[in-house]
C-alpha cells in the first residue's frame, strides 16, 4: 500500500509480542499496539522514519481477535454474520533522528452480508480468514462478504493512507 502512494520504505518485522489489554478503549489499544511496534524497530535504527500499524475489529465493544484456526474462524465469522462491527487501526510514526512520535487511529464500520451457513463454511475452508483480524480479508475472497462500509476501505485492510499522508506532512513528507 505504501508503494501506491509512492513511498520508499524497506519492511522490517519487530517481533514484538502483542499484549491485549482488555481494560483499554480500542483506539488506545490499537495506538499503543502500533507505537510499541514502531519503537521496537526504531530502537534499531538512527536517521529512519518508522511506521507501525495494527489493526483491530470491534464488535458491541469486545475486541475481534485473529482466529488461528477453522473452528475459531467460524465462531467469529457466525458472530459477525448480519451485522455491522468497527474495524480500528492504529498506526505510529517515529523519526529517530529528531526524536519526533505521532499515533493515530482510524474507525470504519463495516457491515456483513447474512450468510448461510454453507457461505460461511466454504470461506472458511478458503483459509483466507486465519491470522485476519476480525477473521475476513475485504481485498480477497471475503470482498463477498461485505455489504457495505462507511469509512476508509484502506484502513480495513491494515492501513488508513489518506490519515497516513497527512499525519507524513508533520514529519516533512509530502505524499502529493
Amino acid at each position: 500500500m505504501l508503494e501506491q502512494i509512492g513511498i520508499q520504505f524497506e519492511v522490517e518485522a519487530s517481533d514484538y509480542e502483542e499484549h491485549i489489554d482488555p481494560g483499554l478503549e480500542p483506539h488506545r489499544l490499537a495506538r499503543k499496539l502500533s507505537l510499541e511496534k514502531a519503537m521496537v524497530v526504531a530502537d534499531r535504527h538512527k536517521n529512519v522514519i518508522v511506521i507501525a500499524a495494527d489493526t483491530l475489529g470491534v464488535l458491541d465493544g469486545r475486541i475481534l481477535g485473529k482466529p488461528h484456526t477453522e473452528s475459531e474462524a467460524r465462531r467469529m465469522l457466525e458472530t459477525i454474520n448480519g451485522k455491522s462491527h468497527s474495524v480500528i487501526t492504529g498506526f505510529s510514526i517515529i523519526d529517530t533522528a529528531q526524536n519526533k512520535t505521532l499515533s493515530r487511529s482510524v474507525e470504519t464500520k463495516v457491515y456483513i452480508k447474512k450468510l448461510a451457513p454453507s457461505e460461511i463454511e466454504a470461506y472458511v475452508k478458503s483459509k483466507e480468514p486465519l491470522d485476519k483480524a476480525g477473521g475476513y480479508a475485504i481485498q480477497g475472497l471475503g470482498a463477498v462478504i461485505i455489504e457495505r462500509i462507511e469509512g476508509d476501505y484502506y484502513n480495513v485492510i491494515g492501513l488508513p493512507l489518506s490519515a497516513l499522508a497527512e499525519a507524513l506532512k508533520k514529519f516533512g513528507i509530502s505524499v502529493l
